[in-house]
């Protein structure tokens, strides 16, 4: 018996010792039904211009338009046009045979998050009711480990990630919706952002600005210093259902800004300098069509279990914008996460294996 607990013992400490020599932090950013289409070719020529979706064609032109599509996008994102593709890798382009894809069949954004945060696909996830999540994400189960205990922590526009996360059970805080910081010592920065948060009349019944999220989140990591960290912004997905086209871009481009936020930020920090990977995602496709259903996602829609996948920041080779890549899958998000964390994420059930084409 004495046996089997020291080699348990070597084997608990083989499993932290990457993480206690050589730290690393990870930073999991989702950007809601973000199309790869406006990511790698800027704004969508059939829709800038259709007065069905935007109001100010003029004005949006001018600030997003441009014949050359590498214009284009580095107009909408710049953070990932000027930055990201210089010190990171993205995969995504389907036009230079880079897939990322999602693989559950529902192609909503609960089983989306689900199969990135636990990493593989529950059938009986199938839509975006609030229930809890049975399987354990890799935010609980990094949570669970002693070395990171209370480093874990998750910022969300949608009101359905506290059960997504499975907060009650997973002792990861999750803040999502609505919510307000909590806690003693409020920083002068939260106190504001509660107070705004609940003056401010609401354009979706289930989801916030992403600048609360936003916000939220960098107060929290200041205070904080968690290991590990998921934010999920959620504007683009919903200003997408509304048909805003023009919201939806500049929602993107603010997007775009806040990641670069985090990144100067990181770059200013010891505790995160040279030991951070930021690892930015989204949980499902939109309609191709720009006339009949951009909008719209799910298993009835063609293509909307396309997606990206960017990365960069600490441990990340820079290859810039990937082609001819090996398929990626939602499904390896997660045990990538863990690899880069220094630890093997255990799970009773299968779950997709490390991405090594970002980790070599």
């Amino acid at each position: 018996m004495r046996t089997i607990l020291v080699m348990a013992g070597l084997l608990l400490f083989t499993q932290y010792s990457v993480s206690q020599s050589n730290p690393r932090r990870v930073f999991l950013i989702t950007w809601d039904g973000y199309r790869w289409q406006e990511l790698f070719s800027g704004a969508d020529s059939l829709l800038i211009g259709n007065e069905e979706y935007v109001k100010h064609i003029e004005d949006l032109k001018e600030q997003f338009w441009d014949r050359d599509y590498k214009k284009r996008r580095q107009e909408l994102t710049p953070f990932v046009w000027n930055e990201v593709v210089q010190m990171g890798q993205i995969y995504g382009n389907r036009v230079l045979g880079s897939d990322v894809n999602i693989t559950n069949p529902y192609r909503v954004s609960y089983p989306g998050y689900s199969e990135i945060l636990v990493g593989r696909v529950d059938s009986t996830i199938d839509d975006n009711d609030k229930i809890d999540n049975p399987n354990k994400t890799m935010l609980e189960f990094v949570n669970d480990l002693p070395a990171f205990k209370g480093k874990v922590a998750a910022f969300c526009s949608w009101d359905v990630f506290p059960y997504i996360i499975n907060e009650k059970r997973s002792g990861v805080p999750v803040n999502a919706g609505f919510e307000n910081a909590t806690g003693g010592k409020l920083t002068e920065v939260e106190q504001t952002l509660n107070a705004i948060q609940s003056e401010l009349p609401r354009i979706w019944n289930s989801v916030r600005y992403d600048a609360f999220t936003h916000h939220f989140a960098k107060e929290y990591i200041k205070k904080n210093k968690p290991d590990l960290i998921y934010i999920s912004y959620g504007e683009t997905d919903d200003f997408g259902h509304d048909g805003n086209y023009e919201a939806y871009l500049k929602s993107a481009r603010q997007t775009d800004a806040f990641m670069k936020d985090l990144w100067d930020y990181v770059q200013s920090e010891p505790y995160y300098k040279d030991k951070t990977t930021f690892i930015v995602t989204s949980d499902h496709g939109r309609g191709t069509d720009p006339i009949d259903n951009w909008r719209s996602h799910g298993s009835k829609y063609e293509n909307t279990d396309q997606t990206w996948l960017m990365v960069f920041g600490a441990g990340i080779k820079a290859k810039g914008e990937v082609s001819n890549s090996v398929p990626i899958h939602a499904t390896q998000i997660a045990s990538t996460i863990a690899e880069l964390l220094g630890v093997r994420y255990a799970s009773k059930k299968e779950v997709g294996a490390p991405i090594q084409q970002i980790l070599n």
